[in-house]
């Protein structure tokens, strides 16, 4: 995956996914992901009907 070094390269790559994205109102798309230890998958989907999800996403250190 390539860096984005600069405004243009990040607006020209927000108008390519953009169209992709769920619109508000629409729900998010499934996806899979590793717990904590990168050893179990877990998917979106599996909390479906439960309590509501809140992804967060930024540097611990």
């Amino acid at each position: 995956m390539a860096l984005i070094s600069n405004r243009t390269e990040a607006n020209a790559w927000q108008k390519k996914f953009d169209v992709q994205a769920p619109r508000v109102g629409e729900p998010a798309p499934d996806f899979e992901l590793y717990d904590s230890e990168g050893q179990n998958p877990v998917r979106l989907s599996d909390f479906k009907g439960e309590k509501p999800v809140a992804l967060i996403f930024g540097s611990f250190t």
